[in-house]
């Protein structure tokens, strides 16, 4: 049985991810801080909803925790480390860059340095579709340059994509960065946008809107993300980057509008300028994940907010 670590296991994405790996017949270990971005209670639910698909082994710690990491990795080495731990979060960011850097860069420099330390060398990164910022051209390829993040959050993303390349050419790592495009779906944190939308409208409670709804992007259901990393590492050797994205796009409008039907209930909008660090569109090009991982998203936004709610209600 094949080992995996997978680091933020918690986490929404994390906990989906875990889920899945089990079903797979993977031996699942992984690492949470369980810190107060939202109510850690959430993270602790989702590892009990993980435990109901079988045995996990957690770590509570924090990535940062070198000796924590050499124990865990020296006792009982993975074959697979999969890092999704991270301070997430664009507007965040702005307000608090030097936490920001500690746990997404330095987090992920000691990560590797404790493969590296333990004889590791297979690793899937979560980068971000921030790192393109205000790419002019769409849709976002792989091969376009990304030395422009208007975000502290973006700018961790790309320097932990240059240190994981870094350890490829060094000593020899097989590693793919994945950038993830808008994640949502059952289990999304609690202050992104669709897990926000459709709290306020089914309690009738006004939703914030940032510009004037033109702004577009790419989402993503987690069921297709956690495909594309598992996929991912079926193919993992060498150094790669791949979107995992849905490669279709929405104004931010007519997302409300989707929930809206979705929900059966009409929104309350409060409308306000545009935010700093608020990309105009993401828009995933995935014929590489396509061509080299096999992957095909299956959710388009409307049946994703529908699996997304109706499980959150209990209804599937």
């Amino acid at each position: 049985m094949k080992k995996v670590f997978i680091t933020g296991i918690a986490g929404f994405i994390g906990s989906n991810l875990a889920k899945a790996m089990l079903e797979e017949g993977w031996a699942v270990s992984g690492i949470d801080n369980f810190d107060d971005f939202y109510d850690p209670q959430i993270k602790r639910t989702a590892i009990r909803r993980i435990e109901q698909s079988g045995s996990i082994t957690l770590v509570e710690g924090d990535i940062r925790d070198a000796a924590l990491l050499n124990s865990v990795f020296s006792s009982n080495r993975p074959d697979l480390v999969i890092h999704l731990a991270a301070r997430a979060g664009v507007r965040p960011s702005i307000e608090q860059p030097a936490l920001y850097y500690d746990v997404n860069v330095t987090g992920t420099l000691i990560l590797l340095e404790a493969m590296r330390l333990n004889g590791m060398k297979d690793l899937l990164f979560a980068s971000s579709s921030s790192v393109y910022g205000n790419n002019k051209k769409v849709p976002f390829s792989e091969n376009d340059p990304v030395d422009n993040p208007i975000s502290p959050y973006a700018a961790t993303k790309k320097a932990g994509e240059l240190l994981c390349y870094t350890y490829h050419h060094l000593y020899d790592f097989n590693i793919f960065c994945l950038r993830f495009f808008t994640v949502y779906g059952p289990g999304q944190r609690p202050e992104m946008a669709i897990q926000q939308f459709g709290r306020k409208i089914t309690e009738g409670t006004p939703i914030t809107l940032f510009g004037d709804g033109s702004t577009r992007r790419d989402y993503t259901f987690v069921g297709d993300i956690v495909a594309g990393i598992m996929a991912s590492a079926r193919h993992l050797k060498g150094y790669e980057i791949f979107n995992l994205g849905n490669s279709d796009t929405i104004s931010l409008i007519d997302l409300v509008r989707s929930i809206e039907e979705t929900l059966g209930k009409k929104a309350i909008i409060e409308w306000k300028p545009m935010q700093h660090g608020d990309v105009e569109i993401t828009y995933a090009d995935i014929s590489k994940a396509k061509e080299k991982l096999g992957y095909k998203p299956d959710y388009p936004v409307l049946k994703g907010l529908k699996r997304m709610f109706d499980v959150q209600a209990g209804k599937a």
